[in-house]
Formats: structure tokens, C-alpha cells, sequence
């Protein structure tokens, strides 16, 4: 499949998740879908899987904003999240298969004061 088409799922993925459409949003996983959390060391396989802990996740997050860069078969997500009032950054890796998205790895990030010490040599963005 071509990036465009890769993006596309993709992005037809975020937005079904967003809308809270979770089944539909399972569509868009390859049978054989992996997701991985490498910061709490936990692996779920499966669509059913995924399915089960979102449908019973406490708050799911709303996007704020997000980029997308794809090459080839991987696309890149990175994202600002909100769960409740807190924001948390998150970039996750995507293996994107014959239309669907076979794996994800996920790493998240809470925002974080700036050093003072090295505000000569940055920029605040």
C-alpha cells in the first residue's frame, strides 16, 4: 500500500477513537495486532485484547493535537493527550499492514519545568 493509504488508516483510526467508536476503530486492527507499553512493561495481543481494556479504561484521553510522519509500512504519532485536565505527551510507532495497523509501540511523557541552567542555549517553545 502507498504512505497516503498507510496515513490514512491511520488517521481513519485516530478519529473512530476519538468519536469513542471503539468497535469500529477495532475494524482498522490486524488480526494479529500487538501493542506495547514499554514504560510499564506490559503487551497486549490481540484485537479482542485491545478492545477489552479501552472499553474499560476509567477516562479515555482527548487528543489535542497530533503529527503524523510515514515511510513506507511505519507511520510515527506524535501527540498531546489530555485524561481529565492532565496533559501528557505521547509518541507511538505504528507498523501499518495491508491497511491495517499491525503493531504499536507507545511511550508516554507528563510535561516538565525547564531547567534554568540551560536557557542560554534554548528555545521555549
Amino acid at each position: 500500500m502507498s504512505e497516503q493509504q498507510n496515513r490514512d488508516a491511520l488517521e481513519r483510526f485516530l478519529l473512530l477513537f476519538e468519536r469513542g467508536d471503539l468497535d469500529a476503530a477495532t475494524d482498522l486492527l490486524h488480526d494479529d495486532y500487538v501493542e506495547e507499553y514499554p514504560q510499564s512493561g506490559e503487551r497486549i495481543r490481540g484485537k479482542q485484547n485491545w478492545l477489552s481494556i479501552v472499553k474499560t479504561y476509567p477516562s479515555l484521553p482527548k487528543m489535542i493535537n497530533y503529527t503524523i510522519e510515514v515511510s513506507g509500512e511505519l507511520c510515527v504519532l506524535e501527540a498531546t493527550l489530555e485524561y481529565d485536565s492532565n496533559r501528557v505527551y505521547v509518541c507511538e510507532i505504528f507498523e501499518v499492514q495491508d491497511g491495517t495497523l499491525k503493531r504499536a509501540r507507545e511511550y508516554f511523557g507528563e510535561p516538565f519545568e525547564a531547567p534554568e541552567w540551560r536557557a542560554q542555549w534554548v528555545e521555549r517553545m
